[in-house]
């Protein structure tokens, strides 16, 4: 079929529209949340470029499915894990899940419009980075749970992990093994990094301590950056915004010949599956990814059957010892 010849699609209209895929759909459907002039605009985009809906799918979308829609980031690990657990709980509260990856050349946008025009009846998102006015909009035609993330709206269901606990049993732990200075390396734009970051400055400031927050990332290579610029005044312990950023560090560390946790200790956070590996064993903030998990389907499911409001959800993480950290100055390492 030529270009001449293809049947216009929802992505034509909102292009001649300038608007967006979702509000176009909104418009199609008649559903609420497009005002009466953008309405009026999508109309007649749609009528100078002869789109019909498609029935097939409009009859797909009015049946129940009993299908999950789970948006994740493909350059995650964590999230990897996250997807392995939903589909136990899912299949035990009588759901599939279907997957839709964010990746290079594939917003977040285009994998949750992916997964609506297949019928899910609810999303997961794992730490979504459309604003709080997106996600709203995607609520108003199914519910919506953001997980990881806990700033979303009043529309939209949240899974989170308490950061501020998370980082203040880190702090609290390497205090504990008589650290004074102890760097955060962050995890820059990344979801969390801003809350972490807080925790940490919070609770150096609580034990007297003087906060000292090293630019990062979320992976191996800001991780590699940050621990370079550590070596240049470095501290006797670092709490790294993740355990793909914590392995970065320590292979600057390596590299350089600096010993762990003999002269830095390094925690990560996450407890991901690289933090378990045999030659690793890094001590890592757990952030429970199976009970996460477990959370977010069911609140998916509840909002879909009605028994439920939106609303928020909040798990306490805890730490996980293993071979990276250890006493200050001292050759003694935590224990498993």
């Amino acid at each position: 079929m030529t270009e001449l010849q293809r049947r216009p699609t929802l992505m034509d209209v909102a292009k001649a529209a300038g608007v967006s895929r979702a509000l176009v759909s909104i418009v199609m459907r008649g559903a609420p949340g497009a005002a009466e002039s953008t309405r009026q605009k999508v109309l007649e985009a749609a009528r100078e470029l002869g789109y019909r809906a498609d029935s097939r799918a409009r009859l797909l979308r009015s049946s129940r499915t009993r299908l999950l829609g789970l948006i994740f980031s493909s350059s995650q690990p964590f999230h990897a894990e996250i997807v392995d657990a939903a589909y136990a709980e899912a299949s035990a509260r009588g759901y599939e899940i279907a997957l839709s990856a964010v990746a290079a050349g594939r917003p977040e946008a285009r994998a949750i419009e992916t997964l609506l025009d297949v019928g899910a009846e609810a999303l997961i998102i794992i730490a979504p980075t459309l604003s709080t006015e997106e996600l709203a909009l995607h609520a108003r035609r199914v519910p919506v749970v953001s997980l990881l993330r806990e700033d979303v709206g009043g529309l939209v269901d949240s899974v989170s992990s308490d950061d501020y606990a998370g980082i203040r049993i880190a702090v609290e732990h390497l205090a504990s093994l008589g650290h004074r200075q102890i760097a955060h390396v962050d995890g820059g734009t990344a979801v969390s990094s801003d809350q972490r970051r807080e925790a940490y400055r919070a609770e150096m400031l609580r034990h007297g301590l003087v906060p000292v927050v090293v630019p990062g990332g979320p992976d191996e290579e800001t991780g590699m950056r940050a621990g370079q610029a550590l070596q240049a005044d470095l501290p006797t312990a670092v709490i790294a915004f993740n355990d793909r950023s914590a392995l970065g560090i320590m292979e600057s560390f390596r590299a350089a010949g600096i010993s762990i946790p003999a002269d830095i200790s390094v925690l990560g956070y996450d407890d991901s599956h690289f933090a378990r590996l045999s030659y690793v064993q890094l001590s890592s903030i757990s952030q429970d990814a199976p009970l996460l998990a477990a959370a977010a389907v069911d609140r998916a499911v509840d909002r879909v059957e009605g028994t439920l409001p939106p609303g928020r959800v909040v798990r306490t993480p805890h730490l996980v010892l293993r071979k990276t950290t250890g006493h200050a100055g001292a050759q003694k390492v935590g224990q498993n």
